[in-house]
């Protein structure tokens, strides 16, 4: 295997960790300007609506492209669409595909166990202080810890074999600036001048990249605190339905846990799932296949288990 595609597994360098600090520090402080500009009125319906458009763009590229698609193969789709997720999935600045995936099959490896990145129930502090500093690590200190160090021939040997992704992974970097880009050019064309693409440049970039950062962390930090659980499964994996739509369904966190290839987080009419719809609109059109649906009866299996757990308890 060439070097390329072999993932060392010493701890993270500091530069890793100084370019995650950066990419910690620098969406906040737009986020900051960017409510003082929105106070002083100096942001329009366009800033907004290119906000809009760059978060799902990038958010989706994560939950259906990075996590669905390539981490647990809950459906199958073209090689060309499989990238096209792969590079949206990278503009949300989450690190390179490689990386995110094998972190993440690396937590349903070891969830909630030694072994997971970004459990917050792997210290032994207790009482509230303990939960804060679990709920820290697990939101965004493992950040400077652990991100990327997941090792890549283990846990994502597949990309690692993809020629095209390996190179998607590579060139993380142009399709951040990218995901700049965009939004700065969308900016300019709709409001005719630079004022116009420097806002939605703001606006459009570092901060939709703060609050999808936040959510995402969520789903690592508070969907493994607090939330309600209803199937039989080992860890503290939970659902919160306030962080539903703006995950795009990832927060049905507890239910994935359940059933980590289903395609559909939100296993119940009334839980909002946006990445599911959005699969289900793809295999309708011919562009997705192989989709993974859990039948009813099987959700029951589990349910059933559940209770005998409980009531044994």
């Amino acid at each position: 295997m060439g070097p390329a595609i072999v993932r060392r597994l010493q701890p993270m360098t500091r530069f890793e960790k100084a370019a995650n600090l950066f990419v910690v520090v620098v969406p906040f402080i737009a986020f900051i300007a960017a409510v003082v500009l929105l106070w002083n009125r100096l942001v329009d319906g366009s800033d907004l609506f290119i906000f809009f458009i760059m978060y799902c763009l990038a958010g989706l590229g994560v939950t259906i492209g990075f996590h669905r698609l390539l981490t647990h193969r809950a459906f199958q789709t073209h090689k060309p669409l499989q990238y096209f997720w792969a590079i949206l999935g990278q503009m949300a600045v989450q690190g390179p595909v490689i990386d995110w995936v094998a972190d993440h099959r690396k937590h349903h490896a070891h969830t909630d166990q030694p072994g997971d990145p970004h459990s917050p129930h792997l210290h032994h502090q207790e009482g509230w202080k303990g939960a804060l500093v679990g709920l820290y690590h697990a939101h965004m200190g493992w950040l400077l810890v652990n991100h990327g160090t997941a090792q890549r021939s283990q846990y994502a040997r597949d990309l690692t074999e993809d020629p095209g992704m390996r190179k998607i992974n590579r060139n993380f970097h142009w399709f951040v600036l990218l995901g700049l880009a965009i939004p700065f050019l969308m900016g300019w064309a709709i409001d005719g001048n630079l004022k116009g693409g420097l806002t939605a440049l703001l606006w459009g970039g570092p901060v939709r990249m703060f609050f999808q950062h936040h959510v995402t962390w969520s789903i690592n930090s508070v969907c493994h605190f607090t939330g309600r659980r209803r199937f039989d499964v080992e860890d503290h994996s939970t659902n919160v339905f306030w962080l539903a739509l703006p995950s795009f369904g990832e927060s049905w966190h507890h239910n994935h846990h359940a059933f980590p290839r289903s395609a559909e987080h939100g296993l119940r009419w009334y839980e909002i799932d946006v990445s599911a719809w959005i699969i289900k609109a793809m295999q309708k059109v011919g562009l997705a296949w192989n989709v993974t649906i859990i039948p009813p009866e099987r959700q029951q299996q589990k349910l059933a288990a559940h209770a005998r757990d409980k009531a044994a308890a």
